[in-house]
């Protein structure tokens, strides 16, 4: 700002409203505040609805000072320019208590009593990580918690398109209340993105589940789908055949080792699926499932498989060999396959042929990324078949893990490497290489 007594005299006060809402829009609530205050047109732009359209409020545990400010000022905002309010987001922490769930449970009361009778246009609505199995829930605590966002989520259904509620924990019939809640109003819900994924309590085997079966055949419009492989039925994919096969794009599916993961899902079902929602593509997420028998069950031919990820976590187990998975599984997708994530401890096998060779059979592959015991040699082999057009990667990240702890050889090979490989590196690759030193 200018030092000039007239604000109205510099030029800012010139700026037309677009511009100034440009700039506003970078400030956060703290300082649209103070910007409101310097005149009489600023206060004018500052509540322009465009301003206000997406709102995330956090919440902490342990709140400073600072941070309860931030909560307040943005409880305060979300109230105040609600009816503006198009995209919401809500971020809790972790861990949890008591004491916090009981507060966190009557604020958001509050606000969502608020925003219900005020907002008119939300279209997206976000609050992950509620996991409400959690002995910090109190069963009263939990059960007004899930009732004042039911009726908040059917208020909002009429014009609500995306839902994330990744990670909520719900027990069955709160889960199935929620997602019941946005087709109340019409008997079927319009949604197109809708984020499940670890919605239900873990253990829980969702794909027997009738009442599930039901709520999801509510769900006409679905584009995006994520959600845990426990819900996983053929029942299942015969609803979204039937139901959101002209316009199911992608299914993110995630497969966790402690959620059910031995029902069988027939290739049959898969494949007519495919056929009847011919844009769908599938992506798969596996945290310690990395057993072959496992996998397999999994993995049919049938599916549309774009993404595959298999992450170990850093677990280890004598029993998850991958060269079988590498060889006759990932394979079969050599069509479709885009992207592949591989991070697992393979100390007791080699894999550096058998990865070479997936990336020359997958064509459509444009995105690696291997955390493994591999050798240094491995990358540059890579690199040469990328630089003589055997393969289309442009995203190649590689963590190396060595039983060495002096890494200095191996960095040096890695410098060689890539001054060798520059030019195609710096141009054409979204490139990152390192050595790990693991005990």
């Amino acid at each position: 700002m200018e030092s000039n007594s007239d604000p109205q005299q510099s030029s800012w006060a010139h700026l037309p409203d677009v511009c100034l809402r440009s700039i506003f829009h970078w400030l956060d609530d703290k300082d649209r505040s103070q910007a409101a205050l310097v005149c009489v047109k600023w206060s004018h732009v500052m509540h322009s609805g465009s301003l206000w359209r997406c709102r995330t409020i956090a919440f902490h545990s342990r709140p400073s000072r600072t941070q309860v400010w931030e909560l307040q000022r943005a409880l305060f905002y979300a109230k105040k320019f609600g009816k503006y309010l198009e995209h919401l987001e809500i971020k809790l922490p972790n861990p949890y208590s008591t004491t916090f769930t009981q507060r966190f449970q009557m604020v958001m009361r509050d606000l969502l009593s608020h925003l219900g009778k005020c907002t008119d246009h939300l279209v997206s609505f976000s609050i992950q990580y509620l996991e409400l199995e959690r002995y910090f829930w109190r069963s009263v605590v939990r059960a007004q918690f899930v009732k004042h966002l039911a009726t908040f989520l059917k208020r909002m259904s009429k014009h609500l398109d995306c839902l994330d509620l990744k990670g909520a924990r719900a027990a069955l019939d709160d889960g199935c209340e929620l997602l019941n809640s946005l087709s109340c109003l019409r008997n079927q819900s319009f949604v197109s993105k809708l984020n499940i994924e670890d919605f239900f309590g873990l253990h829980l085997h969702v794909y027997r589940s009738t009442l599930f079966h039901q709520t999801m055949s509510k769900f006409h419009s679905l584009v995006i789908l994520s959600l845990s492989y426990n819900c996983l039925s053929d029942e299942l994919l015969d609803i979204l055949r039937e139901h959101n096969a002209h316009s199911l794009s992608t299914l993110n599916i995630k497969c966790h080792i402690h959620d059910p993961h031995d029902q069988v899902v027939w290739g049959m079902s898969w494949a007519k699926l495919a056929k009847s929602a011919p844009k769908l593509t599938v992506n798969f997420f596996f945290e310690r499932v990395l057993k072959h028998d496992h996998l397999a069950k999994i993995l049919l031919v049938d599916i549309p498989v774009r993404s595959i990820s298999l992450r170990s976590c850093y677990f280890s187990n004598p029993e998850w060999i991958m060269r079988p998975t590498l060889t006759s599984l990932i394979p079969a997708y050599h069509r479709l396959l885009q992207k592949l994530t591989l991070e697992f401890n393979n100390d007791c096998e080699l894999l550096d042929e058998e990865l070479l060779q997936l990336t020359l059979v997958c064509k459509r592959l444009s995105y690696l990324k291997v955390w493994a015991y591999l050798s240094v040699t491995f990358l540059e082999r890579l690199l040469q078949n990328r630089a003589e057009g055997k393969c289309i990667l442009t995203t190649i990240k590689v963590k190396i893990y060595t039983a060495h702890q002096n890494i200095t050889e191996e960095d040096q090979l890695l410098c060689h490497i890539y001054r060798r490989f520059k030019y195609l590196i710096d141009s054409e690759l979204n490139y990152f290489a390192t050595t790990c030193p693991v005990e």
